[in-house]
Protein backbone atom coordinates (compact mmCIF):
# COMPACT_ATOMS: atom_id res chain seq x y z
CA UNK A 1 0.00 0.00 0.00
CA UNK A 2 2.69 2.27 0.63
CA UNK A 3 3.87 1.89 -3.17
CA UNK A 4 0.60 2.65 -4.19
CA UNK A 5 0.27 5.58 -1.55
CA UNK A 6 3.68 6.98 -3.60
CA UNK A 7 2.31 6.59 -7.52
CA UNK A 8 -0.96 8.03 -6.56
CA UNK A 9 -0.04 10.67 -4.97
CA UNK A 10 2.64 11.36 -7.38
CA UNK A 11 0.09 11.03 -10.25
CA UNK A 12 -2.46 13.13 -8.95
CA UNK A 13 0.02 15.94 -8.20
CA UNK A 14 1.08 15.70 -11.84
CA UNK A 15 -2.36 16.02 -12.51
CA UNK A 16 -3.11 19.32 -10.75
CA UNK A 17 -0.03 20.53 -12.52
CA UNK A 18 2.33 20.68 -9.65
CA UNK A 19 6.03 21.27 -10.86
CA UNK A 20 7.48 17.78 -11.08
CA UNK A 21 10.54 18.24 -8.11
CA UNK A 22 7.38 19.78 -5.90
CA UNK A 23 5.62 16.77 -7.01
CA UNK A 24 7.84 14.10 -6.42
CA UNK A 25 8.84 15.17 -2.94
CA UNK A 26 5.26 15.67 -1.78
CA UNK A 27 4.66 12.17 -2.44
CA UNK A 28 7.81 10.58 -0.72
CA UNK A 29 7.03 12.86 1.53
CA UNK A 30 2.88 11.23 1.94
CA UNK A 31 4.16 7.60 1.51
CA UNK A 32 6.86 8.46 4.35
CA UNK A 33 3.84 9.54 6.70
CA UNK A 34 1.39 6.59 5.27
CA UNK A 35 4.08 4.01 6.05
CA UNK A 36 4.48 4.94 9.74
CA UNK A 37 7.91 2.97 9.70
CA UNK A 38 10.23 5.24 8.01
CA UNK A 39 11.59 8.41 10.05
CA UNK A 40 10.18 11.43 8.43
CA UNK A 41 14.19 12.35 8.13
CA UNK A 42 14.72 10.09 5.52
CA UNK A 43 13.09 12.74 2.74
CA UNK A 44 15.76 15.35 4.03
CA UNK A 45 18.52 13.04 4.32
CA UNK A 46 17.94 12.09 0.77
CA UNK A 47 17.28 15.77 -0.50
CA UNK A 48 20.90 16.28 0.81
CA UNK A 49 22.93 13.55 0.33
CA UNK A 50 22.17 13.33 -3.73
CA UNK A 51 23.28 16.40 -4.68
CA UNK A 52 26.25 15.98 -2.50
CA UNK A 53 28.17 14.81 -5.34
CA UNK A 54 31.34 15.77 -7.24
CA UNK A 55 30.25 14.57 -10.31
CA UNK A 56 27.12 16.11 -9.98
CA UNK A 57 29.17 19.52 -9.80
CA UNK A 58 29.82 19.30 -13.53
CA UNK A 59 25.75 20.23 -13.93
CA UNK A 60 25.45 23.69 -12.85
CA UNK A 61 28.85 24.60 -14.26
CA UNK A 62 28.02 23.07 -18.10
CA UNK A 63 24.64 25.13 -17.56
CA UNK A 64 27.04 28.26 -16.60
CA UNK A 65 29.26 27.64 -19.70
CA UNK A 66 26.05 27.28 -21.90
CA UNK A 67 24.66 30.94 -20.64
CA UNK A 68 27.89 32.53 -21.32
CA UNK A 69 28.51 31.32 -24.84
CA UNK A 70 24.76 31.93 -25.46
CA UNK A 71 25.14 35.42 -25.10
CA UNK A 72 29.12 35.60 -26.00
CA UNK A 73 28.76 35.57 -29.62
CA UNK A 74 29.03 31.97 -30.00
CA UNK A 75 25.93 30.72 -31.51
CA UNK A 76 25.83 33.56 -34.68
CA UNK A 77 29.38 32.45 -35.51
CA UNK A 78 28.47 28.42 -35.37
CA UNK A 79 25.55 29.35 -37.81
CA UNK A 80 28.11 31.00 -40.10
CA UNK A 81 30.02 28.23 -40.30
CA UNK A 82 27.46 26.03 -41.20
CA UNK A 83 25.74 28.24 -43.73
CA UNK A 84 28.84 28.24 -45.37
CA UNK A 85 29.03 24.69 -46.09
CA UNK A 86 25.41 23.89 -47.35
CA UNK A 87 23.75 27.83 -46.85
CA UNK A 88 23.43 27.33 -50.89
CA UNK A 89 21.74 24.09 -51.41
CA UNK A 90 18.82 22.95 -51.30
CA UNK A 91 16.92 23.31 -47.88
CA UNK A 92 20.34 25.15 -46.87
CA UNK A 93 19.16 27.13 -43.94
CA UNK A 94 17.28 24.01 -42.55
CA UNK A 95 20.54 21.62 -43.04
CA UNK A 96 22.49 24.61 -41.68
CA UNK A 97 20.01 24.68 -38.52
CA UNK A 98 20.63 21.66 -37.25
CA UNK A 99 24.54 21.53 -37.96
CA UNK A 100 24.73 24.92 -35.92
CA UNK A 101 22.52 22.49 -33.14
CA UNK A 102 25.17 20.08 -33.21
CA UNK A 103 27.32 22.27 -32.78
CA UNK A 104 26.33 24.38 -29.93
CA UNK A 105 25.11 20.84 -28.32
CA UNK A 106 28.67 20.40 -28.15
CA UNK A 107 28.58 23.06 -25.68
CA UNK A 108 25.43 23.41 -23.90
CA UNK A 109 24.79 19.73 -22.70
CA UNK A 110 20.84 21.23 -22.65
CA UNK A 111 18.38 20.48 -25.10
CA UNK A 112 15.82 23.54 -24.27
CA UNK A 113 19.07 25.42 -24.11
CA UNK A 114 20.03 24.77 -27.29
CA UNK A 115 16.80 25.26 -28.92
CA UNK A 116 16.57 28.68 -26.74
CA UNK A 117 19.76 29.56 -28.26
CA UNK A 118 19.50 28.69 -31.79
CA UNK A 119 15.52 29.12 -32.28
CA UNK A 120 16.10 32.58 -31.68
CA UNK A 121 17.71 33.45 -34.50
CA UNK A 122 16.99 30.35 -36.85
CA UNK A 123 13.74 30.46 -36.80
CA UNK A 124 12.99 34.08 -38.05
CA UNK A 125 16.34 33.56 -40.81
CA UNK A 126 14.20 30.56 -41.83
CA UNK A 127 10.77 32.04 -42.02
CA UNK A 128 12.55 34.87 -44.07
CA UNK A 129 14.38 32.85 -46.72
CA UNK A 130 10.43 31.35 -47.49
CA UNK A 131 10.18 28.25 -44.96
CA UNK A 132 6.89 27.79 -42.87
CA UNK A 133 7.18 28.37 -40.18
CA UNK A 134 5.42 25.56 -38.31
CA UNK A 135 8.54 23.42 -39.78
CA UNK A 136 11.38 25.69 -39.04
CA UNK A 137 10.00 25.32 -35.27
CA UNK A 138 9.41 21.56 -35.63
CA UNK A 139 13.14 21.41 -36.97
CA UNK A 140 14.68 23.64 -33.92
CA UNK A 141 12.65 21.99 -31.40
CA UNK A 142 13.70 18.03 -32.66
CA UNK A 143 17.27 19.00 -33.34
CA UNK A 144 17.38 21.05 -30.20
CA UNK A 145 17.44 17.58 -28.40
CA UNK A 146 21.13 16.97 -29.65
CA UNK A 147 21.79 19.14 -26.60
CA UNK A 148 21.30 15.97 -24.18
CA UNK A 149 23.09 12.97 -27.05
CA UNK A 150 25.75 14.93 -28.26
CA UNK A 151 28.62 15.24 -25.53
CA UNK A 152 28.81 16.72 -22.79
CA UNK A 153 24.94 16.09 -21.97
CA UNK A 154 23.98 16.40 -18.21
CA UNK A 155 21.56 13.49 -18.54
CA UNK A 156 24.69 11.25 -18.77
CA UNK A 157 26.22 12.91 -16.03
CA UNK A 158 23.00 11.86 -13.92
CA UNK A 159 22.74 8.65 -15.36
CA UNK A 160 26.36 8.18 -14.71
CA UNK A 161 26.04 9.02 -10.86
CA UNK A 162 22.59 6.76 -10.81
CA UNK A 163 24.05 3.84 -12.72
CA UNK A 164 27.81 4.29 -11.17
CA UNK A 165 28.94 3.85 -15.02
CA UNK A 166 31.78 5.89 -16.67
CA UNK A 167 30.93 9.01 -17.25
CA UNK A 168 33.41 9.67 -19.74
CA UNK A 169 32.31 6.44 -21.35
CA UNK A 170 28.73 7.78 -21.92
CA UNK A 171 29.98 10.89 -23.25
CA UNK A 172 32.34 8.91 -26.07
CA UNK A 173 29.40 6.24 -26.89
CA UNK A 174 26.80 9.46 -27.40
CA UNK A 175 29.15 10.69 -30.41
CA UNK A 176 28.17 8.20 -32.97
CA UNK A 177 24.51 8.24 -32.05
CA UNK A 178 24.20 12.08 -31.69
CA UNK A 179 25.55 12.54 -35.10
CA UNK A 180 23.33 9.87 -36.84
CA UNK A 181 20.59 11.15 -35.51
CA UNK A 182 21.76 14.45 -37.02
CA UNK A 183 22.01 13.18 -39.95
CA UNK A 184 18.68 11.61 -40.00
CA UNK A 185 16.94 15.07 -39.25
CA UNK A 186 19.48 16.71 -42.28
CA UNK A 187 18.18 13.99 -44.47
CA UNK A 188 14.35 14.73 -43.66
CA UNK A 189 15.01 18.74 -44.00
CA UNK A 190 16.38 18.09 -47.35
CA UNK A 191 13.92 15.80 -48.42
CA UNK A 192 10.88 18.18 -47.18
CA UNK A 193 12.65 21.35 -48.91
CA UNK A 194 13.14 19.67 -51.71
CA UNK A 195 9.63 18.52 -52.07
CA UNK A 196 8.45 22.25 -50.87
CA UNK A 197 10.60 24.13 -53.38
CA UNK A 198 13.10 25.73 -50.58
CA UNK A 199 16.06 26.74 -52.35
CA UNK A 200 19.43 28.17 -50.78
CA UNK A 201 21.11 31.35 -50.75
CA UNK A 202 21.96 32.58 -53.74
CA UNK A 203 25.72 33.30 -52.87
CA UNK A 204 28.03 31.27 -53.71
CA UNK A 205 30.11 29.07 -51.51
CA UNK A 206 34.04 28.42 -51.83
CA UNK A 207 36.76 27.43 -50.45
CA UNK A 208 38.15 30.46 -49.27
CA UNK A 209 34.60 31.84 -47.59
CA UNK A 210 34.40 28.44 -45.79
CA UNK A 211 38.22 28.63 -44.44
CA UNK A 212 37.03 32.65 -43.46
CA UNK A 213 33.87 31.40 -41.57
CA UNK A 214 35.92 29.03 -39.56
CA UNK A 215 38.42 30.76 -38.92
CA UNK A 216 36.09 33.47 -37.66
CA UNK A 217 34.79 30.73 -35.54
CA UNK A 218 38.16 28.77 -34.36
CA UNK A 219 37.46 29.78 -31.03
CA UNK A 220 33.95 28.45 -30.42
CA UNK A 221 34.96 25.38 -32.45
CA UNK A 222 37.75 24.55 -30.30
CA UNK A 223 35.77 24.66 -27.52
CA UNK A 224 33.97 20.64 -27.77
CA UNK A 225 37.91 19.46 -28.67
CA UNK A 226 39.20 21.08 -25.08
CA UNK A 227 36.02 19.76 -23.47
CA UNK A 228 35.92 16.18 -24.58
CA UNK A 229 39.73 15.90 -25.77
CA UNK A 230 40.36 16.44 -22.05
CA UNK A 231 38.23 14.54 -20.35
CA UNK A 232 39.01 11.57 -22.93
CA UNK A 233 42.73 12.09 -22.79
CA UNK A 234 42.23 11.41 -19.18
CA UNK A 235 43.81 15.38 -18.80
CA UNK A 236 40.66 16.08 -16.06
CA UNK A 237 37.03 14.92 -14.80
CA UNK A 238 33.93 15.62 -16.73
CA UNK A 239 33.22 17.67 -13.93
CA UNK A 240 36.79 19.85 -13.72
CA UNK A 241 36.21 19.99 -17.63
CA UNK A 242 32.95 21.84 -16.97
CA UNK A 243 34.92 24.35 -15.03
CA UNK A 244 37.34 24.47 -17.76
CA UNK A 245 34.15 25.07 -20.30
CA UNK A 246 33.28 28.23 -17.97
CA UNK A 247 36.37 29.50 -17.73
CA UNK A 248 37.49 29.49 -21.37
CA UNK A 249 33.43 30.68 -22.16
CA UNK A 250 34.79 33.39 -19.99
CA UNK A 251 37.29 34.39 -22.02
CA UNK A 252 35.61 33.64 -25.26
CA UNK A 253 32.88 36.68 -24.19
CA UNK A 254 35.34 39.18 -23.22
CA UNK A 255 38.53 38.95 -24.44
CA UNK A 256 38.21 37.57 -28.09
CA UNK A 257 34.95 38.30 -29.22
CA UNK A 258 34.23 41.03 -26.73
CA UNK A 259 30.09 40.75 -27.17
CA UNK A 260 30.18 39.70 -23.71
CA UNK A 261 30.10 42.86 -20.93
CA UNK A 262 30.29 43.04 -17.24
CA UNK A 263 26.47 44.14 -16.85
CA UNK A 264 25.18 40.80 -18.68
CA UNK A 265 27.07 38.93 -16.16
CA UNK A 266 24.33 39.41 -13.52
CA UNK A 267 21.42 37.98 -16.13
CA UNK A 268 23.62 34.97 -16.89
CA UNK A 269 24.64 34.00 -13.07
CA UNK A 270 20.92 34.48 -12.09
CA UNK A 271 19.30 32.27 -15.34
CA UNK A 272 22.25 29.44 -14.88
CA UNK A 273 21.50 29.59 -11.08
CA UNK A 274 17.63 29.05 -12.02
CA UNK A 275 18.30 26.38 -13.90
CA UNK A 276 20.32 24.91 -11.35
CA UNK A 277 18.70 25.25 -8.77
CA UNK A 278 15.40 23.51 -10.45
CA UNK A 279 17.11 20.78 -11.73
CA UNK A 280 19.16 19.87 -8.48
CA UNK A 281 15.79 20.01 -6.34
CA UNK A 282 14.16 17.27 -9.17
CA UNK A 283 17.27 15.55 -8.39
CA UNK A 284 16.97 15.46 -4.91
CA UNK A 285 12.99 14.75 -4.85
CA UNK A 286 13.67 12.16 -7.29
CA UNK A 287 16.65 10.27 -5.47
CA UNK A 288 14.52 10.38 -2.54
CA UNK A 289 11.50 8.51 -4.33
CA UNK A 290 13.84 6.09 -6.01
CA UNK A 291 15.29 4.90 -2.89
CA UNK A 292 11.53 4.46 -0.99
CA UNK A 293 11.05 2.31 -4.19
CA UNK A 294 14.22 0.48 -3.17
CA UNK A 295 13.00 0.03 0.53
CA UNK A 296 9.57 -1.06 -0.84
CA UNK A 297 11.08 -3.73 -3.46
CA UNK A 298 9.60 -1.93 -6.16
CA UNK A 299 12.56 -2.31 -8.57
CA UNK A 300 13.00 -6.13 -8.03
CA UNK A 301 9.33 -7.04 -8.42
CA UNK A 302 8.93 -5.29 -11.95
CA UNK A 303 12.25 -6.96 -13.20
CA UNK A 304 10.89 -10.36 -11.83
CA UNK A 305 7.57 -9.10 -13.67
CA UNK A 306 8.76 -8.39 -16.36
CA UNK A 307 10.83 -11.38 -16.85
CA UNK A 308 7.67 -13.68 -16.92
CA UNK A 309 6.28 -12.00 -19.28
CA UNK A 310 9.08 -13.32 -22.17
CA UNK A 311 12.46 -14.55 -22.25
CA UNK A 312 12.58 -13.39 -25.57
CA UNK A 313 15.56 -10.61 -25.66
CA UNK A 314 14.16 -8.68 -28.18
CA UNK A 315 10.43 -8.18 -26.84
CA UNK A 316 12.15 -7.37 -23.61
CA UNK A 317 13.90 -4.48 -24.90
CA UNK A 318 11.50 -3.36 -27.47
CA UNK A 319 9.56 -3.32 -24.13
CA UNK A 320 11.26 -1.36 -21.99
CA UNK A 321 11.75 1.14 -25.45
CA UNK A 322 8.22 1.63 -25.53
CA UNK A 323 8.18 2.16 -22.03
CA UNK A 324 10.55 5.12 -21.90
CA UNK A 325 8.90 6.72 -24.81
CA UNK A 326 5.82 7.16 -22.68
CA UNK A 327 7.53 7.90 -19.72
CA UNK A 328 9.44 10.32 -21.37
CA UNK A 329 5.99 11.97 -22.74
CA UNK A 330 5.12 12.64 -19.04
CA UNK A 331 8.33 12.87 -16.69
CA UNK A 332 10.96 15.54 -16.68
CA UNK A 333 13.86 13.71 -18.20
CA UNK A 334 16.17 13.66 -15.42
CA UNK A 335 13.80 12.31 -12.64
CA UNK A 336 12.87 9.73 -14.99
CA UNK A 337 16.70 9.05 -15.12
CA UNK A 338 17.00 8.58 -11.48
CA UNK A 339 13.82 6.75 -10.92
CA UNK A 340 13.86 4.21 -13.51
CA UNK A 341 17.86 3.50 -13.61
CA UNK A 342 17.55 1.49 -10.45
CA UNK A 343 14.23 -0.65 -11.73
CA UNK A 344 15.66 -0.93 -15.47
CA UNK A 345 19.02 -1.35 -15.22
CA UNK A 346 18.94 -4.78 -13.48
CA UNK A 347 16.83 -6.47 -16.41
CA UNK A 348 19.03 -4.84 -18.99
CA UNK A 349 22.02 -6.09 -17.95
CA UNK A 350 20.45 -9.41 -17.27
CA UNK A 351 19.75 -9.29 -21.15
CA UNK A 352 23.22 -9.16 -21.89
CA UNK A 353 23.33 -5.11 -22.38
CA UNK A 354 26.34 -3.01 -21.45
CA UNK A 355 25.52 -0.18 -18.97
CA UNK A 356 26.91 2.44 -21.00
CA UNK A 357 24.63 1.17 -24.12
CA UNK A 358 21.81 1.07 -22.03
CA UNK A 359 22.61 4.34 -20.95
CA UNK A 360 22.49 5.69 -24.31
CA UNK A 361 18.81 4.04 -25.27
CA UNK A 362 17.38 5.77 -21.77
CA UNK A 363 18.93 9.12 -23.43
CA UNK A 364 17.91 8.84 -26.63
CA UNK A 365 14.86 7.91 -25.60
CA UNK A 366 13.99 10.62 -23.05
CA UNK A 367 15.83 12.85 -25.43
CA UNK A 368 12.71 12.37 -27.32
CA UNK A 369 10.33 12.79 -25.18
CA UNK A 370 11.76 16.81 -25.33
CA UNK A 371 9.56 17.22 -28.47
CA UNK A 372 6.35 14.80 -27.41
CA UNK A 373 3.36 16.76 -25.46
CA UNK A 374 2.17 16.92 -22.91
CA UNK A 375 5.45 17.66 -21.46
CA UNK A 376 7.76 18.48 -24.38
CA UNK A 377 10.04 21.34 -23.11
CA UNK A 378 11.12 21.86 -26.34
CA UNK A 379 7.77 22.67 -28.05
CA UNK A 380 7.26 24.78 -25.08
CA UNK A 381 10.91 26.46 -26.06
CA UNK A 382 9.87 26.65 -29.76
CA UNK A 383 6.44 28.05 -29.16
CA UNK A 384 7.65 30.91 -26.83
CA UNK A 385 10.20 31.94 -29.44
CA UNK A 386 7.68 31.40 -32.73
CA UNK A 387 4.48 32.60 -31.19
CA UNK A 388 3.02 29.05 -32.70
CA UNK A 389 0.49 27.03 -30.51
CA UNK A 390 1.79 24.07 -28.95
CA UNK A 391 -1.33 21.76 -30.81
CA UNK A 392 0.01 22.97 -34.13
CA UNK A 393 3.35 22.32 -33.14
CA UNK A 394 2.60 19.13 -31.89
CA UNK A 395 1.26 17.97 -35.66
CA UNK A 396 4.40 19.72 -37.79
CA UNK A 397 6.83 17.39 -35.07
CA UNK A 398 5.19 14.17 -35.94
CA UNK A 399 7.43 13.69 -38.85
CA UNK A 400 11.04 14.49 -36.39
CA UNK A 401 9.46 12.35 -33.92
CA UNK A 402 9.01 8.78 -36.74
CA UNK A 403 12.61 9.83 -37.86
CA UNK A 404 14.24 10.03 -34.28
CA UNK A 405 12.11 6.95 -33.32
CA UNK A 406 13.60 4.99 -36.36
CA UNK A 407 17.18 5.92 -35.79
CA UNK A 408 16.41 5.01 -31.97
CA UNK A 409 15.58 1.24 -33.03
CA UNK A 410 18.69 0.94 -34.87
CA UNK A 411 20.82 2.20 -32.03
CA UNK A 412 18.79 -0.31 -29.78
CA UNK A 413 19.96 -3.52 -31.80
CA UNK A 414 22.83 -2.13 -33.04
CA UNK A 415 25.41 -2.04 -29.91
CA UNK A 416 28.38 -1.42 -31.88
CA UNK A 417 26.94 1.78 -33.03
CA UNK A 418 27.53 3.17 -29.27
CA UNK A 419 30.20 0.90 -27.78
CA UNK A 420 32.94 1.20 -30.85
CA UNK A 421 34.23 4.16 -29.95
CA UNK A 422 33.72 3.41 -26.18
CA UNK A 423 36.12 -0.16 -26.71
CA UNK A 424 38.43 1.67 -29.12
CA UNK A 425 39.00 4.17 -26.62
CA UNK A 426 39.82 1.24 -23.79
Amino acid sequence: MTAAVLFGSFALLLLLSVPIGIALGLATLLAILYSGTIPLEFLAQGLITSVDSFPLMAVPFFILAGEIMARGGVTDRLFNVANALVGNRTGGFAIATVITCMFFAAISGSGPATVAAIGGIMIPAMVKHGYDKRFATALVAAAGSLGVIIPPSIPMVIYGVSASASIGGLFVGGIIPGLMIAGALMAYAYYYSRKKGYKGSTEKTSFKHILQSVWEAKWALVIPFIILGGIYGGVFTPTEAAVVAVVYSLLAGFILYRELTIKQLPRVFADAALTTATILIIVGSATAFGRLLTIEQIPNQVADWMLTISENKIILILLITILLLVVGCFMDTLAAIIILTPILLPIAVTLGYDPIHFGMIMVVNLAIGFITPPLGVNLFVGSGISGISIESLSKAIVPFFLVMVLTLFILVFVPRLTLYLVELRG
